[in-house]
């Protein structure tokens, strides 16, 4: 899978995949690449609607590209709860990294998944790890303050914030 994004990106479809016939072959896939997952560093990204959660994780990740690391931006958009869809828009607010042969962009619909992330983000995660990205930056939906799931798959939990929203209490609350 290293460095063949179409590989990773049709692997990421097939775990992503509700389809029951698929669920075999994910598994048998999550399986092999397990031994060549980890040791990348998450970073998980939240905040409300608007606060620059795409606009931080494109300068960000520009960075540790020019900085040697293969980034991999898993950005988790909203599923409408009238028809199921999402917009996945994410990737048109990185368009510095979009192109970048060390940098990966994968949107996914949360599909109705409560905590900002999709339902299988933590095994995207592992597909990105086993396709060498040393640096993983997963985007929440963007909700804020209840998007904790992501908390727990990640080494480090960012809260993005709108400047003058809120007084010292609002920076208090976990």
């Amino acid at each position: 899978m290293a460095g063949d994004l179409t590989v990773l990106s049709r692997a990421i479809t097939l775990v992503e995949s509700n389809n029951p016939a698929h669920e075999a072959l994910a598994q048998q896939l999550l399986e092999r690449i397990l031994p060549r997952a980890g040791g990348s560093i998450r970073v998980g990204i939240t905040g409300v609607p608007g606060a620059g959660k795409s606009t931080l994780i494109s300068a960000l990740g520009c960075k540790l590209c020019d900085e040697g690391h293969k980034v991999a931006i898993l950005a988790v958009d909203p599923s409408s709860s009238i028809t199921g869809g999402s917009i996945l828009g994410d990737k048109t607010r990185m368009g510095d990294l979009v192109g970048r042969p060390d940098a990966f962009i994968r949107p996914s619909p949360s599909g109705g998944s409560l905590g900002g992330v999709a339902r299988k983000s933590r095994e995207t995660m592992l597909l990105c790890e086993a396709a060498g990205y040393d640096v993983l930056l997963v985007e929440t939906v963007g909700f804020g303050q209840n998007e904790v799931t992501v908390r727990s798959m990640v080494d480090f939990f960012l809260l993005v914030l709108i400047a003058g929203a809120g007084d010292e209490l609002q920076g208090m609350k976990k």
